[in-house]
C-alpha cells in the first residue's frame, strides 16, 4: 500500500519489532517472565516426585491431594493433637500418667468401675484443712473445713499398697492421719469400719509409721483391716502417687480393654496398634474416591 497510510503502517510495524527485540535482550524482563512461569507451575499427580525434591516433604504434605499424601497428613495431624493434649495434661497434673482407669467398684457410687480419672500430684491444689507437709485433706478434716471431693469430705488419693511398686495402685479416700506408734483403733477409728477387730488383731496397730488410714467409699471396713479392702498397712505419704480431681464416666473401659489385650499379647502392643493404624490409614487413602479439585 502506497501513500501516507502505508508509511504509517510501516512505522508501527518497525516499532513493534524493535520492542520485541529489546525485550529479548532485556535480562530483567526475561527473569520476570521465568519467575512468573515457575510461580504458576501446575502441580499434577505425575509431578509428585519433582515437587518433593523441589519443595521438600513438609510443603508437599501440606499441598498434595494424592490419597497416600492425604492419609499421611491426617495421621500426622492426629498424632500432633494427641501429643499437644498429652503435654498439657502432664503439665497441669505433674504426674505420669495423668489419667487412670478405675478397675473396681470400691468407690461407688462416687467413682464407678470403668471411669477414667484425671489425677494431679499430691502437692498441687491443696484444699482447706490439708495435713501439714502432705497437702492431703482427710475425711475428718474435710468435715471441719467443708472440703469435698467426689461427693464426700476429704481427698481421694492414689497409693501403692504397702509401698509395693509391683502392685496395682489403689484409689481410695483418706480417712484420717495417724502417727507412728499410735493405737489408732482406740483413738480415732469408727468401730463401724473395723469388722469387730481390736488393735491387737491388726498388724497395723500400733501404727508402724506416720501415714493415713484409707477406705473405699463402698467398702465395709478400712483398708488396714485384713481382707476388707486394699489389704495394706498404714499408707505412708511417700506411697501416695496422686490425688483424684475429675472423673469421666465409662471411658476407662477402653483403657481396661487395652490392658486386657496386653496381658494376652505379651510383646509390643503399642507398636502393633500404631503400625496397624498407619496401615489402615494408608489403605483408606489408596482405596477412597479421589477428592474434587
Amino acid at each position: 500500500m502506497d501513500g501516507p497510510d502505508a508509511s504509517k503502517s510501516d512505522s508501527d510495524r518497525s516499532d513493534r519489532l524493535g520492542a520485541l527485540s529489546r525485550r529479548d535482550r532485556d535480562p530483567t524482563t526475561e527473569s520476570d517472565d521465568r519467575g512468573q512461569d515457575i510461580g504458576t507451575r501446575p502441580r499434577t499427580r505425575g509431578s509428585d516426585a519433582e515437587t518433593i525434591a523441589d519443595d521438600g516433604i513438609g510443603r508437599w504434605l501440606l499441598e498434595t491431594d494424592t490419597r497416600v499424601g492425604t492419609a499421611i497428613r491426617d495421621l500426622v495431624t492426629i498424632v500432633a493433637i494427641i501429643a499437644i493434649s498429652g503435654s498439657l495434661l502432664v503439665g497441669i497434673s505433674g504426674v505420669w500418667p495423668p489419667l487412670v482407669a478405675v478397675e473396681s467398684g470400691s468407690m461407688e457410687p462416687n467413682i464407678e468401675q470403668g471411669d477414667l480419672v484425671f489425677i494431679v500430684d499430691e502437692g498441687r491444689f491443696a484444699g482447706d484443712g490439708a495435713v501439714a507437709g502432705t497437702n492431703i485433706v482427710t475425711d475428718r478434716r474435710g468435715h471441719d473445713s467443708n472440703y469435698q471431693r467426689f461427693g464426700k469430705p476429704g481427698d481421694v488419693i492414689i497409693f501403692l499398697p504397702n509401698g509395693d511398686p509391683t502392685k496395682t495402685p489403689t484409689i481410695h479416700r483418706a480417712q484420717f492421719r495417724v502417727e507412728q506408734g499410735e493405737r489408732w483403733v482406740e483413738t480415732k477409728a469408727d468401730p463401724a469400719y473395723l469388722n469387730g477387730a481390736t488393735c491387737a488383731d491388726l498388724a497395723s496397730c500400733p501404727a508402724p509409721h506416720d501415714g493415713f488410714i484409707t477406705k473405699g467409699d463402698a467398702n465395709p471396713a478400712y483398708d488396714q483391716v485384713q481382707w476388707s479392702g486394699a489389704n495394706t498397712t498404714v499408707v505412708s505419704a511417700q506411697w501416695v502417687t496422686g490425688k483424684a480431681m475429675v472423673r469421666v464416666p465409662w471411658i476407662g473401659e477402653i483403657r481396661l480393654a487395652v490392658d486386657s489385650v496386653r496381658s494376652v499379647v505379651s510383646t509390643g502392643p503399642i507398636i502393633v496398634a500404631t503400625v496397624g493404624s498407619v496401615l489402615a490409614l494408608i489403605w483408606y487413602g489408596t482405596t477412597a474416591e479421589p477428592r474434587d479439585p
